[in-house]
């Protein structure tokens, strides 16, 4: 089959090859065609090393498609059946998932560092979080495909399998903004817009989109914001809407340091900080011990929208039925495999592009 690999961690453009395989899937696995999968800024982050990956492997994570096989102890998932994958498998019995943050269990994460599930000739490859979605075929633990109902469009299932969970989720799950709250979201990205969509959704009398590329702010007013600014105007619109106080709930859809940094100092008192941007493991953000004490605002980080898969993938495709979520909307372009890299190219350019959508036949 065709495949996207990654040659070295630290290469700008993926290898197009069609020698590639997958394993057989194991007793509590299962083959899946993918059928579409978005292009996200966590995949340049695996590219570049900022998240932790291993090459060579094959990248994407966030992917929709169809059984073709099933691992003989699978009862629940069948050939046909449409299926949305997630990159963190609950396992279901470890700490996390008893404690009800399932979104946490490492157990089948540590699983795909440790096992490779594909194979270019006799060498193996990795699949970046355990999945590798840029590859017409994956294996993954039953568990970790989500049924969905078969009228779903494929490029929808995969928005909602990272960038629309990981937003909305910040939102609902991680921060619970309140109907009425102040929200500040700092980035504009496909995360950020579903961030703000969140904000839209929960109810927030105001939500402020920052983003230093000011095409992106009718984007963002399109998808809910009520205002726009740079990042040099921020304060100035803080003035205007809480008279200097601060706002409710600021998120950061970035994660560099300087917008962590304005998250919190755009905050209010008490107010609370959500950290949702995948950042670098030795960037690191300064705060006094005084101002953490004075101010009392809670920073919160949001892996993955605080998500229960089970419950959240069928919870946002209820509301873009209802036509309340727009995920049809997020998407700027579909382009084919072979075009990968072009699509990553603008997705390191930025511009107005949301979320690029690779489909396959």
């Amino acid at each position: 089959m065709k495949a996207a690999v990654l040659n070295a961690v630290g290469d700008d453009k993926l290898e197009l090859r069609d020698d590639v395989t997958t394993i057989d899937p194991g007793p509590d696995q299962v083959r899946i065609r993918v059928r579409a999968t978005g292009i996200c800024h966590s995949d340049l982050s695996a590219m570049d090393g900022t998240l932790p990956a291993l090459a060579p492997g094959i990248v994407g994570h966030e992917g929709a498609g169809e059984i073709v096989e099933v691992g003989s102890a699978v009862t629940d998932l069948a050939p046909g059946d449409h299926v949305v994958v997630t990159f963190v498998p609950p396992c279901g019995n470890c700490n996390a998932c008893l404690r009800g943050q399932p979104h946490l269990c490492g157990v089948h994460p540590i699983k795909a560092f440790m096992e490779p599930r594909f194979k270019a000739g006799d060498q193996p490859l990795f699949g970046f979080a355990g999945l590798g979605t840029f590859a017409e075929e994956l294996v993954v633990p039953s568990v970790g495909a989500i049924k969905i109902d078969n009228d779903v469009p494929f490029e929808v299932g995969a928005l909602v399998a990272c960038g629309v969970l990981t937003g909305v989720g910040a939102v609902i799950n991680t921060a619970k903004v309140e109907p009425g709250a102040t929200v500040v979201v700092i980035g504009c990205g496909g995360v950020g817009i579903a961030t703000i969509q969140g904000a839209r959704l929960a109810g927030a009398s105001t939500i402020v989109a920052v983003d230093p590329i000011a095409e992106k702010h009718d984007v963002a007013k399109r998808f809910g914001a009520t205002h726009a600014t740079t990042p040099e105007g921020l304060q100035e619109l803080n003035a205007q809407l809480t008279g200097s106080e601060g706002f409710d709930y600021a998120f950061d859809v970035v994660g560099i340091p300087a917008t962590i940094r304005s998250a919190y100092d755009i905050a209010r008192r008490g107010g609370t900080v959500v950290v949702v941007g995948a950042g670098r493991g030795d960037a690191m953000v300064q705060f006094s011990a005084q101002e953490l004490f004075l101010h009392e605002k809670r920073i919160l980080g949001s892996f993955y929208g605080s998500a229960n898969v089970r419950r959240d993938y069928p919870r946002l495709l209820s509301l873009w039925k209802a036509g309340r979520l727009d995920i049809e909307g997020m998407i700027s372009r579909r382009i084919k495999l072979a075009e990968i890299n072009d699509g990553l190219q603008a997705m390191r350019g930025g511009g107005n592009m949301i979320r690029q959508v690779v489909t396959f036949g």
